[in-house]
């Protein structure tokens, strides 16, 4: 896709369809890029005739409408002029593009943008609007060799009026920037897990890193042993893929700058370890990785805008598998903080390879610490796959996250991190043990992870129902890399 901010007048641009948004009203979205009279009218008498209903999401084309020399419109339809928000926006920019799929059209003039939606501006609606046509255009196509799906792609003009237009540019840098991290998270959660190995994760990062000169380190099984990350290390023995640790840093702030660190759980395969899953939709167990490729994707992003601040991704990466070396119910752990853990489930890994990547972020003296990982099915049946939990040690990180994910339209919802749920990882014969019962399941997750993350503000974000779609629509969503990178632009102001 290739887009582009125009300021002239429709009728002077010679693309093959032009966009225009209708409410239920029948009132035409064109604001004070006046369209010919002509043109105007001719389009009017058409929708009194019942032909659209300006319902959100419908959709109408015309052709050889008189005052306009671009051969085919394309009316869509938005709702309710006063109810128009974000969700509605979208819709509306997805009903565009299924629309486009059928239309013999290479090159298109938008006036959708320019629509009037809650508590947006035109930065916001060209970001969103961008966004939603790579989101919509995406395609998972690359190991396909009959049937292959082609990938069609278009010249978009958004038009702005003038007073707008730096403000439209600066909007659609970030946000093709952004639709470029999220595509690079899809692609590497829906990438098949004899593909997408820790090794691959590893080799990845450094592809991102020497593009946009970050510093890279992978760290094999030696160097990790050397670091004693028992935890870590107990859930990769299962496996005959080795385990990486990638630290990735983008240093592009004031040396005096704290870190914002992301924290990627990066299990590019989930069979529960000997707590084996039941065979039913296990291929889903890819996804696994969906945190760790949400830091790639966010880091595709910032190198990509070349961000003036300082931010580093860790990834433990590891496979999680039954074997006869494999971690067992009843082993316990010395993790690289020291402190002891019993596991009782094997599926119950996840925190397991995060709890040492926490210690391990001290060494930065980090402003903040945020991981993200699809860590427990009790976060999906708490909320199911709308918002991601949200759980931390600092009120202002959790505001500002929400604040971002509501910004994005990424959101997450904050959970409780009471003190009362911490008895539930008692053991009796270790610091903890690695759950805490059915009750709370996610809770008692993030409590344990609480555990490793005393010495700084932390936020942990659970995905587990926001990474990936199942069903027809299977495949990695990109979240939240809009989350994450709207976050970390809102600490440049």
């Amino acid at each position: 896709m290739k887009f582009s901010i125009k300021i002239d007048h429709p009728e002077k641009e010679r693309s093959d369809v032009l966009v225009i948004g209708v409410y239920d009203s029948l009132k035409l979205v064109y604001d004070k890029l006046s369209l010919n009279t002509s043109t105007i009218n001719h389009i009017a008498s058409i929708l009194k005739h019942g032909d659209m209903s300006g319902k959100a999401g419908s959709s109408l084309i015309l052709y050889n409408v008189p005052g306009i020399k671009i051969p085919k419109i394309l009316l869509i339809g938005l709702g309710k002029e006063k109810e128009l928000d974000g969700k509605k926006y979208h819709a509306a920019v997805r009903a565009m593009i299924h629309a486009l799929k059928k239309m013999d059209v290479k090159t298109i003039t938008s006036l959708l943008q320019i629509a009037s939606i809650k508590e947006a501006d035109i930065a916001w609606n060209v970001e969103h609007f961008v966004n939603e046509v790579m989101d919509a255009s995406y395609e998972f196509a690359e190991l396909k060799t009959v049937n292959k799906k082609t990938k069609k792609t278009f010249d978009i003009f958004l038009v702005v009026d003038k007073k707008s237009q730096k403000i439209a540019e600066a909007a659609l840098k970030k946000s093709f920037a952004l639709a470029k991290g999220i595509e690079l998270t899809k692609t590497l959660g829906n990438l098949p897990p004899n593909i997408c190995t820790p090794t691959y994760l590893g080799k990845k990062a450094q592809e991102i890193g020497k593009e946009h000169g970050m510093k890279i380190e992978v760290l094999d099984q030696k160097q990790i042993e050397k670091l004693k990350m028992g935890s870590f290390l107990g859930v990769a023995k299962g496996s005959r893929q080795p385990p990486k640790f990638i630290v990735l840093q983008h240093n592009k702030g004031k040396k005096t700058q704290k870190p914002i660190i992301l924290v990627g759980k990066g299990i590019t395969f989930d069979a529960g370890g000997i707590s084996i899953k039941p065979a039913g939709d296990m291929d889903e167990m890819k996804y696994d990785m969906c945190g760790a490729a949400s830091v790639l994707g966010t880091f595709k992003t910032i190198g990509l805008l070349n961000l003036p601040m300082n931010v580093i991704g860790i990834i433990p990466t590891c496979e999680n598998l039954p074997d006869g070396l494999a971690l067992k119910p009843g082993d316990i752990l010395t993790s690289m903080s020291g402190q002891t853990i019993e596991v009782l489930n094997t599926d119950a890994e996840g925190r397991l390879i995060l709890c040492d990547a926490l210690t391990y972020a001290e060494r930065f003296n980090p402003d903040v610490v945020i991981d993200i990982a699809t860590l427990t099915g009790a976060c999906v049946i708490a909320l199911g796959h709308h918002a991601s939990g949200l759980y931390s040690n600092d009120d202002k990180l959790a505001k500002d996250l929400e604040s971002a994910g509501q910004t994005s339209m990424d959101r997450a919802w904050r959970m409780p991190l009471w003190e009362d749920y911490q008895s539930q990882l008692d053991s009796n014969f270790a610091d903890m043990a690695n759950i805490g019962g059915r009750a709370g399941g996610s809770i008692t997750a993030a409590c344990f992870l609480s555990r490793f993350a005393k010495k700084y503000k932390w936020a942990h974000l659970d995905i587990a129902g926001t990474a990936w779609k199942s069903g027809k629509a299977k495949g990695a969503t990109g979240r939240p890399v809009g989350l994450l990178t709207q976050y970390i632009l809102s600490k440049m102001n």
